[in-house]
């Protein structure tokens, strides 16, 4: 299989190679903030030394659609290379900033059409042979610019600008730069078709300050912080906005946006001059500390312990030292590396409702060592998800691009799966203790033609003991017209585990094949869209490395939306309708659920936007997937001993329901969000949700009465004593909704809520009744230093848990933690008897120190 999957690989290349048509240096396009983007870019007519500030922005006559580009936007702006570096403190006064292009005349894009902006904005640029060199002058009032102190990557909430550098001109990703007024950035990855990743942490120099005539920014970029192409003629996409969030969230971009074309690399604008950059090479290395002291609730031991509930033990204070580190071999191509790196978390993974799930639930990644280069690996199929690697001792990352291809190569060696804790040890598999997992991803990438095309081959491996999973195949992405793509995904897998087989009732150790195919056709028009996909799993599918959520499945999926056109001085500036019309069905050609969903949503003035939608369909679902199936003959249904209850092996209920959505930002201070959907016939799987909410379907009823009448007692228990499965349909109501208060520019709360209950038609009971509260704060004593809290209660669990957190961050690598997590249960249910406990019972808590310093030095010149 291994020896496949390279072959696949080099196919993939010569496929590409013989496929693919010269990329020439023509301008690119790029994508934008979060709504917008742009077009070719410009040498402005004004870009020269001194212009003056507020001439008036969008000169050029701008109407409906891409308007016709003055010459200094349609040609590349050439760079200007910089004397000495300016001064990064955010007020503009450097004389090096006279010799820097000003770029002008920017265009409003949302919610108008390329009309003339609220508020003119300028950029200034240079370089030198180590620096990028950016700056923005927005002109305002004042005492209307919303400008707060946010954690990084935290900015969207205020006044920002933002830059797109498609570093290769590939049309295809692009670095994002975001900046709020006081210099706080966010930085990630754009990629077309994919949208914005924030994961990314990138070195730079950034400050900003408000001023009396608006506000001002200053950014130095290390191009040995960046992936990059740089020579004589070369080009650079580029798109340069601002965010002004009082006037209807206003985006005011320097390239016009058309809504005919669906991508934004290609309209971007370009820069040139990158002559005589530094050829040097950078390695940086971060060695990490981590001191922990962790206390848990036990099984008690003594009797005195039994009368207790239990016994608290403090382990021995943990001593975790870690290494990552990076090697720029060149400007396009790096080498991550980590020794017993650390991944723990400083906060962990938002609570969720998990009562009457039937699948696994997604948490995304958020270890910095992963995050790097990501989307690198990112598929429409989810066959690389990093949270499979647990806890590696060592794991190197080889990512880049040469040419026309793209790479990425991940090995890991992960001690997780056989690193048992001492409760666990006497119980587990010997073969499997202090064992490792072997871990291995190949991606490969080939663009193809001059716009957002390519293919390419996906390949990993994992091996733990004796169980391993193979995984490969290919994948493409067309752009057939300006507004139309078409991407495609197909794997294979190979497999050896423990495969649970509801024909025999059984798990076996087998080796087993599967398949899985993902198709995309979206049509993404100024107006009118639409959208179909489908997915289809085998069932023994299997995706070690990656997310699994349902086998033996196919859904097919249709989306048809109708944006009207926006009016920007209207109490209502947009509407949108969408239906979407989705189905299940398995590989045997059993229907397992359909669904039929339509919305209406309306934008209004100050952030404000309301919905609501309705949508009817119908599941089904068979006792194969719960168990094993009945055999002919048995006397399961006689003996209650079946998967399901009673003679039918499956269960079905047609449901519909109605909900509706909204949210505001009536000022600066505060802003709100919630969504309400009660549904009519929804399945409880009858699953229970723990002590507080045991299993409330007919039999499990009939059992409970039984086993309290002292009918269940004895070696023959009746049947009424063993109470199968038996979901049915219920009434369930969905809330959540958010709150966030900032009084001043330092200090910010966010509270949210979360409740959903489900009620069965047959017994009339609650199977379930969930209520979670989050409640975090944030206070910003700079840029870098900061304290936070969160509390987060459950109400199924009975559980709060607190996090508390003093940290200091002054650049990506380099951090201070100091932090303190609670875990207790309030009138909850003692883990090891049962019984309800009063009042509070701790259940855990660990005190840390986490740091880490970012080492950087460069070679060569």
């Amino acid at each position: 299989m291994k020896a496949g999957l390279l072959s696949a690989a080099l196919i993939v290349l010569c496929l590409g190679q013989t496929y693919s048509q010269t990329a020439a240096s023509t301008p690119s396009t790029s994508a934008s903030p979060a709504l917008t983007s742009a077009s070719p870019v410009e040498t402005p007519a004004d870009a020269r030394p001194g212009a003056t500030p507020l001439e008036s922005p969008a000169t050029t006559k701008v109407s409906k659609g891409a308007p016709v580009l003055p010459p200094e936007k349609a040609q590349p702006v050439r760079l200007p290379r910089f004397a000495k570096p300016p001064l990064i403190d955010g007020k503009l006064d450097d004389e090096i900033w006279k010799n820097a292009v000003v770029l002008k005349d920017f265009y409003q894009v949302q919610p108008g059409d390329n009309i003339a902006p609220s508020k003119p904005t300028e950029v200034m640029l240079g370089y030198d042979p180590q620096f990028l060199y950016v700056a923005f002058h927005c002109y305002d009032e004042p005492d209307k610019v919303r400008a707060t102190i946010p954690k990084r990557d935290d900015i969207f909430n205020d006044d920002y600008v933002g830059i797109l550098f498609d570093t290769f001109n590939d049309k295809r990703k692009a670095y994002e730069f975001d900046f709020n007024p006081l210099g706080v950035q966010a930085d990630g990855i754009w990629t077309d078709g994919q949208g914005e990743d924030f994961s990314l942490d990138v070195v730079i120099e950034s400050k900003g300050m408000v001023t009396s005539d608006g506000y001002t920014i200053e950014v130095a970029i290390p191009f040995k912080s960046i992936r990059y192409v740089a020579g004589k003629d070369t080009l650079w996409g580029v798109h340069f906005w601002r965010r002004i969030k009082r006037f209807n969230n206003e985006l005011d971009m320097w390239m016009p946006i058309s809504r005919d074309i669906s991508s934004w690399l290609s309209q971007a604008g370009h820069l040139t001059g990158f002559e005589g950059l530094s050829a040097e090479r950078t390695l940086e290395l971060i060695p990490s500390l981590t001191l922990s002291e962790t206390g848990k609730r036990k099984a008690p031991i003594t009797l005195a312990q039994i009368a207790q509930g239990g016994r608290f033990v403090n382990e021995p204070i943990k001593f975790d030292p870690g290494l990552t580190g990076k090697y720029s071999l060149t400007p396009t191509v790096t080498l991550d590396f980590a020794i017993n790196p650390d991944f723990a978390q400083i906060e962990s993974d938002q609570l969720v409702v998990q009562a009457n799930q039937r699948f696994p639930i997604f948490f995304p990644e958020k270890r910095p060592f992963f995050l790097e280069g990501i989307d690198i690996f990112n598929t429409q199929i989810a066959a690389v998800h990093t949270r499979a690697i647990i806890d590696p001792d060592f794991a190197v990352k080889l990512t880049g691009k040469l040419d026309r291809n793209t790479f990425g190569l991940l090995l890991a060696s992960d001690n997780g799966p056989g690193n048992f804790s001492e409760d666990e040890r006497p119980t587990a598999n010997p073969r499997l203790l202090d064992k490792n997992a072997s871990i291995g991803i190949l991606r490969l990438k080939r663009d193809i033609g001059k716009s957002d095309s390519f293919i390419g081959f996906l390949g990993t491996y994992r091996r733990f003991v004796y169980t391993y999973n193979e995984l490969g195949g290919f994948d493409g992405r067309f752009r057939i017209d300006k507004q139309t793509t078409f991407g495609w995904q197909v794997l294979g897998t190979r497999s050896r585990r423990n495969f649970f087989f509801p024909e025999q009732g059984q798990s076996l150790d087998r080796r087993e094949n599967g398949f899985i195919y993902a198709v995309d056709y979206n049509k993404d028009g100024r107006h009118f869209g639409h959208e179909f996909s489908a997915v289809g799993r085998t069932r023994y599918y299997s995706a070690d490395v990656g997310f699994n959520r349902r086998a033996n499945t196919n859904n097919p999926n249709w989306f048809i939306r109708y944006n009207s056109e926006p009016k920007p001085k209207a109490r209502l500036i947009s509407w949108r309708v969408y239906t979407d019309l989705s189905a299940n069905f398995d590989w045997q050609g059993r229907s397992q659920n359909f669904n039929d969903e339509t919305q209406v949503r309306l934008s209004l003035k100050r952030e404000t936007y309301l919905g609501i939608g309705t949508d009817k369909g119908y599941e089904r679902v068979f006792e194969s997937e719960f168990g094993p199936m009945r055999q002919p003959g048995s006397n399961c249904v006689v003996n209650n001993t079946c998967t399901f209850a009673g003679d039918d092996n499956e269960r079905s209920a047609s449901n519909r329901g109605l909900y509706f959505y909204g949210g505001s930002t009536p000022s600066k201070k505060y802003n709100f969000n919630f969504f309400v959907n009660r549904r009519w016939a929804d399945l409880d799987f009858d699953f229970g949700a723990g002590p507080r909410f045991p299993r409330v379907s007919p039999g499990a009823l009939a059992q409970a009465n039984a086993q309290a009448a002292g009918l269940c007692n004895g070696s023959i228990q009746p049947p009424v004593c063993r109470a199968p499965q038996d979901p049915g349909p219920g009434d369930s109501l969905h809330f959540d909704g958010g709150i966030t208060y900032q009084p001043t520019s330092a200090l910010s709360a966010t509270l949210n809520f979360t409740k959903e209950r489900l009620r069965r038609y047959d017994t009339g009971r609650l199977a379930f009744d969930e209520n979670i509260v989050s409640l975090r704060s944030t206070y910003q004593f700079s840029r870098f230093l900061f304290a936070r809290g969160r509390v987060d209660f459950d109400s199924i669990a009975s559980n709060v848990k607190g996090q508390f957190l003093l940290g200091y961050t002054p650049n990506p690598g380099t951090a201070l933690y100091v932090g303190y997590n609670d875990d207790l249960n309030r009138r909850g249910f003692n883990p090891f008897s049962g019984q309800l406990e009063p009042e509070f019972r701790r259940n855990g808590r660990t005190f840390f120190i986490k740091m880490s310093y970012l080492f950087r030095k460069s070679f060569g010149g």
